[in-house]
């Protein structure tokens, strides 16, 4: 414990985050750019101060539970590592489920979404007490009921020399969102922190890092503003308004002969990620429902196959961004016999959207990326601040990716080549 005590984090994480490592307040929130440190330092500190104050147990909480292992749990294994294999020896540390132990007490650090609430509120904890939590992208999280049930659960009396807290992380795409008016906007509260960093105070970015940032701050400052400098998104004249999120049993609503399984692909790599889209319509009811999603970076063809057929997804028509038709031969080699180019041309992205504007989209919470892209696709403006007839090159991938799945609706007909 000495020992511990005694670890600097600033040389672990550098400099920028001494307010946050230090405040003891009940709400901690960091809004940050990518390359900001928030998610890394968040994972350092909490490693620190669980070893250093043996009654504390931390819960980890994102929107839905399967994205936590690539994300917080990643980073929590990350930063246990960083303080030396001697320390790295006393963790205990299982992916099935996810949960980490600190051997020489007992503490835990348990992991949960919010897709399971009933998870969330029966945690009870063998060593001391559940004093802190940790929502990681907490932009997914859009409705503020969920947030309260979540911060209720952290209740009771705390051994002397603990405290209670709850840590938010996120990027801050959307100005609208009911973070920014509970924190950001509250005037001198002493139980909230909340914070704004960016890839600036990340001392460990090389050139090549930050030259990309200076790239998009001279090709896309609107994404810059947010993706670079971590300032919320100022969202205005958004290209669907036609949408909510609902929880449905998707076994059950398939079940109905009146809907329509319809799929999309767009296609990724380095920058933009690959996006699958996944959805069913009714058209009598004018309803359409999101169910499924893939979005993710760096994906092969191979690995795209793999993906959609692990879903369960691999028999089913598939309509595919016909910029790439080689991508579209490799996946059909693979077994996705269903495959076929979307039919392009024009007018088909805004006919597309007026069609689709003709619906109700409803929307299953496990869907984040598909709901993070929905509430900031948005029509682009030109110099003078009009709005264009034509929507913003981002947040599009899934949108794009539904387009392309839902080409056939009756509607507005589609201009194509």
């Amino acid at each position: 414990m000495n020992n511990v005590k005694h670890i600097s984090m600033q040389k672990l994480i550098g400099k920028g985050y001494a307010d946050y490592v230090n405040f003891r307040g009940r709400y901690r929130v960091c809004k940050g750019s990518r390359a900001s440190k928030k998610s890394k330092t968040t994972a350092a500190d909490f490693i620190k101060k669980i070893m250093k104050h043996p009654q504390a147990n931390l819960l980890v909480v994102r929107k839905t539970y399967r994205t936590l292992k690539d994300s917080c749990f990643a980073e929590l294994q990350w930063a246990i590592n960083q303080f030396g294999e001697e320390i790295a020896n006393d963790w205990n540390i299982k992916e099935s489920p996810l949960e980490m132990t600190y051997k020489p007490t007992g503490q835990k650090i348990y992991f949960r979404g919010l897709d399971d609430p009933l998870k969330i509120t029966s945690i009870t904890v063998k060593t001391g007490v559940l004093c802190w939590m940790w929502i990681e992208e907490a932009y997914e999280v859009l409705n503020e009921d969920d947030f309260n049930m979540l911060d209720e659960s952290i209740r009771g009396t705390a051994p002397e020399g603990l405290f209670k807290q709850i840590t938010l992380t996120l990027n801050p795409w959307n100005e609208r969102h009911w973070i920014k008016k509970r924190f950001f906007d509250a005037e001198n509260d002493p139980d909230i922190l909340a914070k704004t960093t960016n890839y600036l105070c990340n001392e460990f970015l090389d050139e090549a890092d930050k030259r990309v940032f200076e790239r998009m701050k001279r090709d896309n400052p609107r994404r810059y503003q947010v993706a670079g400098l971590g300032n919320w998104g100022i969202v205005d004249g958004l290209v669907f308004e036609n949408w909510e999120e609902r929880n449905f049993d998707i076994k059950e609503l398939l079940q109905n002969r009146s809907m329509k399984t319809l799929f999309g692909l767009d296609f990724g790599y380095t920058n933009d990620p690959t996006a699958f889209f996944a959805g069913a319509v009714d058209e009598a009811a004018k309803e359409i429902y999101v169910f499924d999603e893939i979005y993710q970076t760096a994906m092969t063809n191979k690995m795209i196959y793999e993906e959609i057929a692990r879903k369960g997804y691999a028999k089913e028509k598939i309509r595919a961004d016909s910029a790439e038709p080689k991508s579209i031969d490799d996946l059909y080699s693979f077994g996705l016999k269903g495959i076929t180019k979307a039919r392009k041309g024009p007018d088909s992205i805004n006919n597309g959207i007026q069609t689709i504007q003709d619906y109700k989209i409803i929307i299953h919470p496990s869907c984040v990326n598909f709901l993070t892209e929905i509430t900031n696709y948005s029509w682009d403006e030109d110099k003078f601040g009009k709005k264009l007839n034509k929507p913003i090159d981002d947040f599009n991938h899934l949108m794009d990716a539904m387009r392309y799945a839902l080409e056939d609706l009756k509607g507005d007909l589609f201009s194509f080549d």
